[in-house]
């Protein structure tokens, strides 16, 4: 697996910033929603969005950068093997023949002590980290997992699914002994930021470039939400930074239900500027004479 630092095409000695502009460049070229139906992008957005998450948390990255975790945040498992006591003050390892010194009676003995006091253990509950776009998990579905040992885990994911919620898959996790059965498998789901939402809790935000002609008269424009495109009337006399709302189109609740998307006009005028609109307004009289930074006091 790729390091976060490789997949974002950054330095390990890259800044917040310096992260946060490589996420931003990839994520808007791989979204889903511009490259429908590519499977491939779908999956270079995900490992982009993970990195991402890993890395612009310091303490995540700390601890990544320190080899205490891996690249999909897990806990890497202590790496203590008798080789490391070798050059040691440990005299009974330092010999060339290792475990050579013990007794493989004593250590046959052990390994049927253990097999007659365990005979029917249940297998081992494991863990794993799936990531899902924001649209993924509104609307749910099947995602396959790739497991560390290279096989795949199919996964139904509940519609309105949230960031650190837990799923439990039964009988998915390690092999048993004997007739204990196998363990559990537990996926903690990860909701991967989308970049054309700013989240203000539950309610997503999304900036939408209108014209001066939309502004002034008011008209009907396509808006995006996680998961699809929605027709809106812009009211006549809109200014920048009006905000208008899409009820329940926003990002899942803990307790069900949705927020709600938060639509923030910014006008935008023509570039280079029309001589037709430059004409009007300087001869616009009452134009000229209103001083917004008054009648906003």
């Amino acid at each position: 697996m790729s390091s976060p630092y490789e997949v974002l095409e950054v330095s390990p000695t890259a800044s917040a910033d310096e992260i946060q502009k490589a996420y931003r460049k990839l994520a808007k070229t791989l979204h889903p929603d511009l490259n429908p139906g590519d499977r491939t992008a779908e999956d270079k957005f995900k490992a982009v969005a993970g990195a991402y998450d890993l890395l612009r948390d310091p303490e995540k990255r700390r601890r990544f950068d320190a080899g205490e975790i891996d690249e999909t945040g897990a806990e890497r498992p202590p790496q203590g093997y008798y080789r490391d006591y070798a050059s040691n003050d440990y005299g009974r390892y330092a010999n060339s023949g290792g475990f050579a010194d013990f007794d493989e009676d004593l250590f046959a003995d052990l390994f049927r002590q253990r097999g007659r006091a365990q005979p029917n253990r249940r297998g081992e509950d494991l863990q794993f980290r799936l990531g899902l776009t924001l649209a993924q998990a509104i609307t749910g579905g099947e995602q396959r997992l790739t497991l560390p040992g290279g096989g795949t885990l199919d996964v139904k994911i509940p519609a309105g699914v949230v960031d650190g919620q837990t799923l439990r898959l039964k009988g998915k996790g390690g092999m048993g002994f004997g007739s204990g059965g196998p363990g559990d498998a537990y996926i903690m789901l990860e909701v991967l930021p989308d970049p054309r939402f700013a989240r203000e809790g539950d309610d997503l935000v999304l900036e939408v470039p209108i014209s001066l002609s939309e502004a002034v008269l008011g008209g009907k424009i396509q808006v995006a939400t996680p998961t699809s495109q929605v027709s809106m009337t812009v009211p006549a006399g809109s200014n920048s930074g009006s905000t208008l709302r899409l009820k329940g189109q926003g990002a899942p609740r803990g307790g069900g239900g949705r927020g709600d998307e938060l639509v923030r006009l910014k006008i935008v005028l023509p570039k280079p500027t029309d001589p037709e609109l430059e004409a009007f307004v300087k001869s616009w009289e009452a134009g000229r004479a209103h001083n917004p930074r008054e009648t906003s006091r």
